[in-house]
């Protein structure tokens, strides 16, 4: 289906409006087939983010501060993500030994069983997504990063 029929709307301001409302509405599409997968394991988009950053971490631990770094989701509270994954015993903390007020998270073997099983069911699902060739996949995550290349440029008005 094309955007124009899955929001009713057939005419944009310009194509570069048209473009920001589509990748919105797609992110919010992918989000939302995201979101079943996890259901399941009782994790949310957030959770899992945090618990892919701990996983390409390891074995070495990683400060709070630097997950925030590398999330997707930079609005996300780490904190209070890593004390859910405490709790469901998908990751440990501990005092950082270099720097006593910082945390060091490490992932725990129940967590990385936790997303193997998942990348299983990624796998499946990204197969399924597969409207578009490899070749035109790159192509988009390049055109992303190009929109993305002048971020720390002012757009105030």
């Amino acid at each position: 289906m094309s955007l124009e029929n899955d929001i009713k709307q057939s005419n944009f301001k310009s194509p570069y409006s048209k473009a920001i409302i589509n990748i919105i509405y797609t992110n919010n599409w992918l989000q939302s087939l995201q979101v079943e997968i996890f259901k399941p394991f009782d994790l949310t988009l957030q959770q899992y983010n945090v618990l892919r950053i701990l996983r390409g971490q390891y074995p070495q631990p990683i400060t709070v501060i630097a997950i925030i770094e590398r999330m997707l989701d930079k609005m996300s509270n780490a904190s209070r993500l890593v004390d859910k994954l405490l709790a469901k015993e998908l990751v440990v903390r501990k005092l950082c030994p270099n720097d006593r007020r910082a945390v060091d998270v490490i992932i725990t073997e129940k967590g990385m069983n936790l997303l193997s099983e998942i990348d299983e069911l990624q796998d499946h699902w990204e197969n399924k997504l597969h409207g578009i060739t490899e070749d035109e996949a790159l192509q988009l995550s390049d055109l992303l990063d190009k929109l993305r290349q002048h971020k720390s440029e002012n757009y105030n008005l």
